[in-house]
């Protein structure tokens, strides 16, 4: 029989696969489908103080092996979410509370109403598709050191999981980053910055004119960035980026995640978790793994 549980920040998850904030909701339309209480836990849609609309439309685009998305953290408010959906969702497992900010002091504000009510926050300082988001934050080292700094000051009772942004010059430097900042673990990647042109039109096709490149076509750069991130820290990583199926996961466990975190896949397919979490044990079984966190960190490269 094989161990499916894992250890992220002191808190046991029943496997590591978490549907990554932005494409699961809140988990109602889900569980309509299956009972969400089979994942490891749920990232939250991004939570902002009070509640966006998001960017007008057009905001998504299709692409080859990815989609573009400028969605705008359409979100109802953190405190809608505490009101409406967060008891109903910890009944069912472990919740990765996202939260947004324009401020630092929105970060801190916003972290000071999760603490000690979810099992994580994930701090988002990474979304490229907003206008006046924590893109910024995400940026350079300094500014990563710092929000991370705020927000753990006012959530002292909840893991802070950092999400980075891939859009860097160092992903390494701005883990190592989030670290000294006070950071419990960080995530990543969040989307890439892209475009999308009407060539008929001449025009972008988002209203938005960029957006956040994701799916199965930034998997082995997602990998990679996993790769240097967990080599520069010693707090826990979860890895996210283009994985559609099993093996896609362990290829970021064995780079050095704990956990990893299923995207744009939920979109294409809307069992991907169960089936991932399914093929996570087949795999296991059939190369006589007993715990898969005996696979973090074990890539061994070529010499």
């Amino acid at each position: 029989m094989v161990n499916l549980k894992v250890n992220l920040c002191g808190k046991e998850l029943k496997n590591p696969v978490i549907p990554a904030s932005g494409t699961f909701g809140f988990g109602r339309e889900f569980h309509e489908l299956y009972d969400i209480s089979v994942l490891g836990g749920v990232a939250t849609k991004g939570l902002t103080l009070l509640p966006r609309l998001g960017n007008s439309v057009p905001r998504i685009a299709e692409s080859h092996g990815s989609i573009l998305n400028a969605v705008g953290l359409q979100n109802p408010g953190v405190d809608a979410f505490l009101e409406n959906d967060l008891e109903w969702l910890k009944n069912k497992t472990r919740v990765l509370a996202n939260a947004a900010g324009s401020t630092l002091a929105d970060y801190g504000a916003i972290c000071e109403k999760l603490n000690g009510k979810v099992d994580f926050i994930e701090l988002n300082i990474s979304c490229p598709n907003v206008k006046c988001g924590g893109m910024a934050f995400g940026v350079k080292p300094e500014s990563v050191e710092e929000v991370t700094r705020v927000a753990k000051d006012r959530c002292p009772d909840t893991p802070l999981i950092v999400k980075l942004s891939p859009n860097v010059e160092s992903i390494a430097a701005n883990a190592q980053a989030a670290q000294r900042g006070g950071a419990d673990a960080v995530s990543l990647v969040n989307t890439f910055t892209g475009m999308a042109i009407d060539i008929e039109r001449r025009r972008p096709v988002l209203a938005n004119n960029t957006g956040g490149v994701s799916g199965a076509g930034i998997k082995a750069i997602a990998v990679r960035m996993v790769f240097e991130a967990s080599r520069a820290v010693s707090i826990p990583v979860v890895g996210m980026g283009g994985i559609v199926c099993a093996e896609d996961a362990i290829e970021f466990l064995m780079a050095g995640a704990t956990a990893v975190e299923v995207g744009t896949q939920n979109f294409t397919d809307p069992l991907a978790c169960p089936k991932i979490i399914a093929g996570l044990e087949r795999w296991c079984e059939a190369h006589s793994v007993e715990n898969i966190s005996e696979l973090t960190g074990t890539l061994t490269l070529n010499s």
